[in-house]
């Protein structure tokens, strides 16, 4: 595939990286680090968060997240550790009633994970995925709040934006993917939008937003707010900045998604650290 010549410097922050066949046989999609650093190439990103694909459900990801933060190193990835937890992230009344009596299993995420990831110059920040993974119980969201490190949340029909923000907002830097609308609900990416009008922490990737008047409308009235996420590999890099490349939007609007507003959640991904 011919590399696109678009000028910008390109960051993004949604990247998967499975770390082994079993991640893979999962997933349906392979892609090794080799690869994944070609395509990221291919589409002019320089550098891109990366985490870990589901795990079984009784699998902790402590092993997963370490084999993304070993494949990372000389590489242009920065890896966030992916978190899980025992709470039912749905919402509705069964759903809070069983949360009362919920409690960590040995394979879930507690605050002494939490600690470690946040000290551990490997990773950078968290990744949820609270419709695979479940929420995260009170004492290990206190500890993802106290080290303020950005999570990256995996939204849909299954943990809306509305759910978002009675669970995680206002606590920590919060990345919410796709507009909070995957797969293709306009509705609920419109919702994302109406909520960063009350919430200074969250920021929305752009992966998997096809519907160009959404984008156009985050970048003109939230210019700071948007990130550009791929999606990568269950899409080509290429395919997201092009995207970006063809909204009736400014340059200087393209550049904060592509890079400028990303670098000031994640200052790892500033340009002087490339």
């Amino acid at each position: 595939m011919l590399e696109l010549e678009h000028g910008f410097r390109v960051v993004d922050v949604n990247a998967r990286l499975d770390p082994d066949k079993q991640s893979i046989a999962t997933r349906g999609r392979e892609i090794s680090p080799e690869r994944l650093e070609r395509e990221l190439h291919q589409a002019g990103v320089v550098r891109a968060i990366v985490s870990p694909g589901a795990q079984p459900g009784d699998q902790s990801y402590l092993r997963p997240n370490n084999a993304v933060a070993r494949m990372s190193v000389d590489r242009p990835f920065l890896a966030f550790a992916r978190v899980n937890g025992p709470r039912d992230p749905s919402g509705g009344t069964s759903a809070r009633l069983r949360n009362l009596t919920s409690s960590r299993k040995e394979f879930h995420t507690d605050p002494d994970d939490v600690e470690q990831y946040a000290y551990d110059d490997r990773f950078y920040g968290f990744c949820l995925a609270p419709a695979v993974d479940g929420l995260p119980d009170d004492e290990t969201l206190a500890m993802l709040e106290d080290v303020g490190l950005p999570v990256f949340v995996q939204g849909g029909r299954e943990f809306t934006p509305s759910a978002l923000a009675d669970s995680l907002l206002g606590r920590f830097p919060v990345i919410l993917s796709s507009f909070g609308g995957f797969p293709l609900d306009r509705d609920l990416m419109q919702d994302a939008m109406d909520l960063l009008d009350d919430h200074d922490d969250l920021y929305l990737d752009t992966s998997f937003v096809r519907y160009r008047s959404v984008l156009e409308r985050a970048l003109l009235e939230h210019p700071d707010r948007v990130l550009f996420g791929s999606g990568v590999p269950e899409t080509h890099p290429n395919v997201g900045v092009m995207e970006i490349l063809t909204l009736d939007v400014s340059e200087d609007a393209m550049a904060k998604a592509f890079s400028k507003n990303a670098a000031r959640v994640i200052s790892a991904l500033a340009p002087g650290e490339t």
